[in-house]
C-alpha cells in the first residue's frame, strides 16, 4: 500500500479519534433525554468503532511481516475451526470481496472456543457481542481505491501479505 494511501487512511483515523473526544467532551453539557442527546449516544458508537476498529487494522498490519507459523495456537485453532488455514484464508478473502462497504474480522469468542468470519457493516452493525476481534480487514473504499481502483481481490491479496501475524496471535493470548 502505497504511502498516499496510507496518509490519507490515517487522516480519516485521526477524525474518528477528534470526534470521540468532541462527544465525549459534550456528554456532560447535554440536557439527558433530549434530541441531542440520543444523537449523541448513537453517534458515539459509530466514532467508537471507526476509531478501534481502526486501531486494530494498522496494528495488524506490517511491511516485513512473516508467514503465520504452522505451530503457533493461532494456526492450530484456525485449521480445527475452518478445518485448515486455506480454507479459513478462502473464506476470509470471500467475505472481504462481498460487494458493498465494512469490515472482515476474524473474531474469537473465548468462551465457546468458536472463532468466525464476519462482516462488519458501517462499523456498528454487525459486531458480535463477546467475540474478540483478532485480525481486522477494512474493505471501506478509502482503504484500496487510491491504490487498487475497483480491484478489491488485488487489494486483499496485498492485505494478507502485510499481516503481522505476531500481533494477531497477542489478541488470541
Amino acid at each position: 500500500m502505497s504511502d498516499a494511501l496510507l496518509k490519507n487512511h490515517f487522516t480519516l483515523y485521526q477524525g474518528y479519534v477528534a470526534n470521540v473526544n468532541k462527544l465525549g467532551e459534550k456528554a456532560g453539557t447535554i440536557e439527558v433525554g433530549s434530541i441531542e442527546y440520543a444523537e449523541l449516544k448513537r453517534r458515539f458508537g459509530w466514532e467508537w468503532n471507526g476509531m478501534r476498529l481502526h486501531e486494530l487494522y494498522f496494528g495488524n498490519m506490517n511491511k516485513t511481516s512473516a508467514p503465520l507459523s504452522t505451530e503457533s495456537a493461532l494456526y492450530k485453532k484456525i485449521a480445527e475451526r475452518f478445518g485448515s488455514y486455506e480454507a479459513f484464508e478462502k473464506d476470509f478473502r470471500a467475505t472481504g470481496a462481498m460487494r458493498g462497504i465494512g469490515w472482515v474480522i476474524l473474531a474469537y469468542n473465548k468462551e465457546e472456543g468458536r472463532m468466525f468470519n464476519i462482516w462488519v457493516n458501517e462499523h456498528d452493525v454487525g459486531l458480535l457481542v463477546d467475540a474478540k476481534p483478532l485480525l481486522v480487514m477494512d474493505v471501506f473504499e478509502h482503504a484500496f481505491m487510491l491504490d487498487y481502483g475497483l480491484k478489491r481481490a488485488d487489494y486483499i491479496a496485498a492485505f494478507f501479505k502485510a499481516i503481522d501475524w505476531k500481533a494477531v496471535e497477542q489478541r488470541l493470548a
